[in-house]
């Protein structure tokens, strides 16, 4: 369980909001306000069975800099669940993004009208902004090990990986009709679909979002309007967010200028930063400042290891391999 927010700064508290998305379901969320004029606001996606809450101190981070943030839950997920998953077994991932997503951004851009719109994406957060509609509001996102969990991609420990998460979790799935996470340990419960979008990733959304396109249904739209800046984030004990499959991601956001910062947790001095740790507190003064320099500026704090300009070939999200390792920028 997250610890109480103490807030000690004078920041106004955060605000609780029910955002709608555009089929009806409601959302859990919290508005953090800067003490002035916001320079910016900022929509927070977490991570697959993450809850909005383990992302609230960072959030006030950036209001405490002048960043108007907004953190939320996806349906199915903590505070926007409800009741039994079994009734909601149908809940997908691709949701979370032409949904849920969607209705944070065009909340931000409601709310501040004068304001850039920025996202900040961890993990699968990452990927739900390119199938948003309101995808094309985004000036500048910012991701930390950011890609949709295809296997092949994984990291040291691939074979327990592939074990736990595209074994043991469709198995559990088909037999309680949702992956019981909680009880493991895992983070929250998932509702069945997003469990077996997880389970069964293809090597490119193209393919995994097949029957749709065939229905003249195209989830993958929407990247074309994401041409803000980004940077994505990788560290190198990550077993999920690994080079090949931040790159992979990144290939999506092709009219994006993209870079790729890869970290070691001894840059920071540190034993391990994971595929989680990014967003804990003792690193409000080493990797924190980071996105802030970026969503704030623009302004990259550290030479990225790759850069790619909007439509650079580099990467190619069509290949049905998926994209190629992308090419240092000249």
């Amino acid at each position: 369980m997250t610890a109480p927010l103490h807030i000690t700064d004078g920041l106004p508290p955060p605000a609780p909001l029910t955002l709608t998305a555009r089929d009806g379901y409601p959302l859990a969320a919290h508005h953090w306000r800067p003490a002035s004029a916001a320079q910016g606001v900022v929509v927070i996606n977490p991570a697959t069975a993450v809850k909005a809450d383990y992302y609230h101190r960072y959030a006030r981070y950036l209001a405490e800099h002048g960043l108007a943030a907004l953190t939320y839950d996806y349906r199915g997920i903590g505070a926007s669940r409800q009741g039994s998953l079994r009734r909601w077994r149908h809940i997908t991932k691709l949701d979370w993004g032409r949904y849920d997503c969607d209705a944070a951004l065009a909340w931000a851009r409601t709310a501040y009208p004068d304001a850039p719109v920025h996202l900040v994406g961890h993990s699968i957060g990452g990927l739900l902004l390119g199938l948003a509609p309101h995808a094309g509001v985004v000036a500048r996102a910012f991701t930390v090990g950011a890609q949709y969990a295809y296997w092949p991609d994984y990291g040291p420990g691939k074979a327990r990986m592939w074990l736990r998460w595209h074994l043991l979790m469709p198995a559990l799935t088909a037999l309680l009709g949702y992956f019981p996470a909680r009880r493991l340990g895992w983070h929250e419960d998932l509702p069945a679909g997003a469990a077996y979008e997880w389970a069964f990733r293809p090597a490119t959304l193209e393919a995994a979002y097949r029957h749709l396109r065939r229905h003249g249904d195209d989830p993958l739209a929407h990247f074309a309007a994401m041409r803000g800046d980004l940077l994505a984030v990788s560290l190198s004990d990550d077993p999920f967010g690994t080079p090949a499959a931040i790159e992979r991601l990144l290939g999506y956001y092709r009219h994006s200028r993209r870079h790729h910062l890869y970290l070691k947790p001894a840059d920071v001095g540190v034993p391990g930063i994971g595929h989680f740790a990014w967003f804990n507190d003792r690193f409000r003064a080493t990797l924190w400042p980071d996105s802030l320099a970026w969503l704030v500026e623009g302004r990259l704090n550290r030479t990225p290891s790759t850069a790619l300009e909007p439509d650079s070939p580099g990467l190619n999200a069509d290949s049905r391999a998926g994209p190629s390792p992308a090419r240092q920028a000249a």
